[in-house]
């Protein structure tokens, strides 16, 4: 009987072994005479010995690689890591339990996950943004709309960046949560209940199932060469417990997991009987749900516009936009933070809220000084799906998922104390007002904004965090003092012109097109095809009675 080794397993050759190899397979194949030499010289083309630097990529999971290379060295790129999952989830709801799930997991520290959940929050406002673009047919309704999303945006940005410095130097959230954590009492293994789920996961079943042990494997560090997709289950609907690695995409399992039932059937979804990667379903189902997300979108924009009119939007238009009389007129906007909390609670997704409350603004039914509170009520009220996840995580690691859970929610109440707690800190609103007269104008903006805030920005500050902090910290501090040193001489350019240089008084000095968008717009214009997107003309329906919200506003019931 031939040696072996134990396992069957045979010895990987080393370096030498294999240079040696190489080396007389490159003589024997090699017809002409190889120049030769001199002693001392060394052949430029021969490859070099590789040297161990550090522990192998076998073994290491995704967790590693977060803890150890990116996320917890660099704030910035994590938080744009949680707007790409956010934009690329389409809901904050399931990103901010994806972050817990992968604290629980030890796949994050408690450290790593406080910038990714500001990522998160950030990129929760790219439905309300497309759903206001679906709007962009009528001038004003799209200037409401747009305004609408962009008051979230804003919102969430510069709580973004006044929060993520002193995370970085304070841990003021993290200390925080801590705090809180020690004054509670927590009982593991509460399931978060499935309002949405119980009429969506039929549905999704009948397209593709996961084998949730692969995943968990993965997770953890045993990853195998099974398939994400589900392809066996049991007789009784159940999963077995792995894909077997003799099982095809075709015929019967040759090799099925010690564990599975001996009654196993095949798995009763569109790709279970299809001979396709994990890769190519991911794209088909990302590209389907794209499509499914956007008609669904313009849909319920559509059907707004139907039913919301006349007498019927004058009356929602009253009852939404109330305020309490004097002197408790103030508490209508608390209460409006109240109401969007329970919505978001009871949906399970501050998406699907926001995605509402948009439309409505753009019909003029709701204004978008009560529609800020609502927003920001939606956001408290998404902190809930992430704390029910972190309840059902396991005993060992639910104090820690349970504390991301909270940095969320203080992170989310940090915010509404800066920038709406006093009157006068609500600039969300007229940056947002602002922003929709420029959007109504040049309805490219819109898509501009939408490719730099969600897309381009954060790809940009990635690849500068992975140069090092110098860099980051020398390009983005520059950017940054630039920006506040134009809005502070446009404000003073508005209001104290005598305190500025004569020169510094307006910027007529500089090119046309470093202080005006009518250049740019003039280029837009001419590549556009078809006039796409040139700005909406109004149309017959802005001057009837009984479709104007405003102008029925103004007439006597």
């Amino acid at each position: 009987m031939p040696n072996s080794l134990t396992g069957g397993q045979a010895p990987h050759p080393t370096l030498d072994t294999v240079d040696l190899v190489d080396r007389s397979l490159r003589n024997a194949g090699n017809t002409h005479p190889a120049p030769v030499l001199e002693e001392g010289d060394t052949d430029p083309w021969a490859l070099p010995h590789l040297k161990d630097t550090g522990k192998s990529w076998k073994g290491k999971v995704a967790g590693d690689i977060f803890k150890d290379n990116v996320v917890l060295s660099n704030p910035v790129a994590g938080m744009v890591i949680g707007v790409l999952v956010t934009v690329l989830v389409q809901s904050s709801s399931t990103s901010s339990s994806i972050v817990v799930s992968m604290v629980a997991s030890q796949l994050l520290t408690v450290q790593a996950s406080v910038p990714v959940i500001m990522g998160v929050n950030v990129g929760t406002s790219i439905t309300s943004t497309l759903v206001s673009m679906a709007q962009s047919g009528e001038r004003n309704e799209f200037r409401r709309a747009f305004s609408g999303s962009a008051v979230h945006g804003i919102f969430n940005w510069l709580t973004v960046l006044i929060l993520l410095p002193l995370e970085s130097v304070a841990a003021v959230l993290e200390q925080l949560s801590e705090l809180a954590l020690g004054t509670a009492r927590l009982q593991p293994r509460v399931q978060a209940p499935d309002i949405l789920k119980v009429l969506t996961q039929p549905l999704t079943h009948l397209i593709v199932q996961l084998d949730t042990g692969v995943i968990v494997g993965s997770a953890t560090g045993k990853a195998t060469n099974s398939s994400l997709i589900k392809r066996w289950c049991s007789a009784g609907g159940q999963a077995t417990q792995g894909n077997s690695s003799g099982c095809g995409a075709f015929g019967p399992c040759a090799e099925r997991n010690n564990s599975a039932a001996a009654d196993t059937l095949r798995c009763r979804h569109l790709f279970a009987g299809m001979a396709l990667t994990d890769a190519a379903v991911g794209c088909i189902l990302l590209a389907g749900s794209l499509l499914v997300l956007c008609t669904c979108l313009v849909l319920v924009v559509k059907l707004l516009n139907s039913v919301l009119r006349g007498r019927v939007a004058q009356a929602v238009r009253t009852v939404v936009n109330a305020d309490f009389p004097f002197p408790f007129g103030w508490l209508s906007g608390y209460l409006a933070i109240l109401v969007g909390a329970g919505l978001t609670f009871v949906l399970q997704s501050s998406s699907v809220f926001t995605a509402a409350i948009v439309p409505l603004m753009g019909v003029g039914v709701i204004s978008l000084d009560r529609a800020y509170p609502l927003f920001l009520g939606s956001n408290i009220g998404t902190t809930t799906t992430a704390l029910l996840a972190a309840l059902a995580s396991p005993a060992d690691m639910m104090l820690s998922a349970v504390q991301v859970a909270l940095i969320h929610f203080f992170f989310n109440l940090a915010g509404i104390l800066l920038w709406y707690l006093v009157p006068a800190m609500r600039l969300p609103i007229p940056l947002a007002k602002h922003f929709g007269d420029l959007t109504a104008r040049y309805r490219w903006v819109a898509i501009a904004y939408l490719l730099l805030s969600f897309l381009l920005l954060p790809l940009a500050a990635f690849g500068l965090s992975l140069a090092g902090g110098t860099v980051l910290a020398l390009v983005g501090g520059s950017l940054v003092g630039l920006v506040l040193l134009v809005v502070l001489i446009n404000v003073l350019q508005r209001h104290r012109q005598a305190w500025l240089p004569h020169r510094l008084r307006s910027w007529a000095w500089l090119p046309l097109w470093l202080h005006s968008l009518e250049p740019w717009d003039r280029l837009v214009m001419r590549c556009c095809p078809c006039g796409a997107c040139s700005p909406a003309e109004a149309t017959d329906k802005d001057a009837r009675c009984y479709e104007n919200p405003e102008v029925l506003a103004s007439q006597q019931l």
